[in-house]
This record gives structure tokens, C-alpha cells and sequence, in this order.
């Protein structure tokens, strides 16, 4: 797994490219699909809807949990260097 990130991270302008290419071929392929059996109007007439939602959720769902992690429940980063306090210390 590790020669694979690698191999990406060498070739990060292609790896872009070729996510912009499906990302364009996804948007046209939405254009084509038949709305006219819609269950709402945001379907009918809204471009992209069901991108644009998913984008939006996804997005939600990643602002709460990093405001959930940063609010406490998040070890600190050096949970593992840091030694015991004198009243944590094991007798």
C-alpha cells in the first residue's frame, strides 16, 4: 500500500487530472438521466442535485466530526510521549 501512495505522489498532476476527467464525465452522465419521474422539484430543475447534495452532506458530516473531535473526545497528539504526572504513577 505503501508503493502505491507513493507511486501516486509522484504523479500527482496525472492523479488530478484523471479525477477532474471522471468529474466531468459524471456531470455530463447526469445531464442525461430522465428527470421527468422526479420526486421533487430540486430534481426536476436543479443541475447536478444529487451531486451537489452529496458534496454538501459529505461536507457536513466532516465539519461535526472535526468539531466533535476537537471538542474532547480527541487524544492529543502526544498521548504516547508524554510522561506520568507524580499522582498518576503506579505504586
Amino acid at each position: 500500500m505503501t508503493t502505491l501512495i507513493a507511486y501516486l505522489q509522484a504523479r500527482l498532476k496525472t492523479v488530478v487530472t484523471v479525477c477532474l476527467v471522471l468529474l466531468a464525465a459524471i456531470a455530463v452522465a447526469s445531464l442525461l438521466v430522465d428527470t421527468q419521474h422526479a420526486h421533487s422539484w430540486a430534481e426536476r430543475r436543479v443541475p447536478f442535485f444529487w451531486s451537489l447534495f452529496g458534496f454538501a452532506a459529505a461536507a457536513l458530516i466532516i465539519g461535526v466530526a472535526r468539531w466533535f473531535g476537537r471538542s474532547g473526545i480527541q487524544a492529543p497528539a502526544d498521548v504516547y510521549d508524554r510522561t506520568l504526572l507524580p499522582c498518576e504513577e503506579e505504586e
